[in-house]
């Protein structure tokens, strides 16, 4: 492969959307009034648009899914601590992964191949779980077009079963990651901070308001909500197979939102993103779908240590629909 340049994020990574205040937001190729999403905005712009191949990303909360499935990429949020993160700027280290993005299952596998020193397989898993609760958390217009590709996967995985993953709702899973990933954020910059004294843009701030206000008691909180999310992942887990679920409750939402309306979008988000930030598991979102013509991912989500099984599903996925 050759390096043909580096692309822009959202400002220090604290944002899903691909805006920048500072240096402007990229282009989302498929839908040109509409935000990228991010924080791996200028990755995926590149490779929606046909500069390059492929691109990498990072993804603590949702920064290389988010964008595959507003962009109509695939990309990948790989087991934690698969890929080394020397030489990145951390964000939140129990968190951070890099990803990457590419157009097509092939060339993904390829980059696959290289970045796990392995040749990604052609088998599949032994079941499809159907988030249910994740797909109610969609625009009923993208849950419409994503649950027929989900049995559709199911097909060829050969069962399928249905669960609900979240006993009190996603909201309260969302919250967790909110939380802990916020106090890891500042703490990763606030020495930084001190001693630069820069100017962010208000959205910035504002998160980094929240994590300077959080107390104990609210982190106490949030990792008990946290403990209880990987506990009920692993039961989900312990019969084998990946889960299915929506990238993104909505395809790219327009560009320049007030901010009232970018927390809420964040948040929505979040429901969907944080449940393989906070148990450390691949998930892999694919490009397979439209909503009035604008891209929505569908995803799977393995067991830590399956992203090859994923790429080599996500393959066969792709050769079936196209046959």
């Amino acid at each position: 492969a050759a390096m043909v340049g580096k692309t822009h994020t959202d400002e220090l990574t604290r944002g899903i959307l691909g805006e920048n205040a500072h240096y402007g937001t990229p282009i989302n190729p498929k839908a040109l009034d509409r935000v990228p999403g991010g924080s791996s905005s200028g990755s995926a712009s590149a490779v929606a648009g046909g500069l390059v191949d492929f691109a990498l990303g990072s993804d603590t909360g949702g920064s290389v899914r988010i964008p595959a499935s507003f962009c109509g990429l695939y990309g990948l949020r790989p087991t934690h601590g698969r890929i080394p993160l020397e030489g990145i700027l951390m964000q939140a280290p129990s968190y951070d992964t890099i990803g990457w993005f590419a157009r097509d299952a092939s060339i993904y596998a390829r980059v696959a191949e290289v970045l796990f020193q392995t040749v990604i397989p052609d088998s599949g898993p032994s079941r499809l779980v159907i988030a249910q609760d994740a797909f109610e958390e969609a625009d009923a217009d993208v849950s419409d077009v994503l649950l027929p590709l989900a049995e559709q996967m199911a097909a060829l995985a050969g069962s399928s079963t249905t669960v609900r993953l979240a006993p009190n709702g996603l909201a309260e899973w969302a919250a967790q990651q909110n939380v802990l990933q916020s106090k890891e954020a500042w703490d990763s910059v606030k020495d930084w901070v001190d001693q630069v004294n820069p100017r962010f843009s208000f959205w910035v701030s504002q998160r980094y308001n929240f994590a300077i206000g959080l107390t104990d008691a609210q982190l106490s909180e949030a990792a008990l909500v946290r403990d209880q999310l990987r506990a009920r992942m692993d039961e989900v887990f312990a019969g084998g197979g990946f889960v299915c679920l929506p990238t993104a409750v909505a395809p790219a939402p327009l560009r320049g939102l007030p901010t009232s309306a970018k927390i809420d979008v964040q948040m929505r988000l979040s429901r969907l993103t944080c449940i393989a930030g906070t148990t450390g598991r691949p998930q892999l979102s694919l490009p397979l779908a439209e909503v009035n013509g604008l891209p929505v991912g569908i995803s799977i989500m393995g067991e830590r240590g399956s992203d090859e099984e994923l790429i080599g599903f996500a393959r066969r996925v792709e050769a079936a629909l196209a046959s």
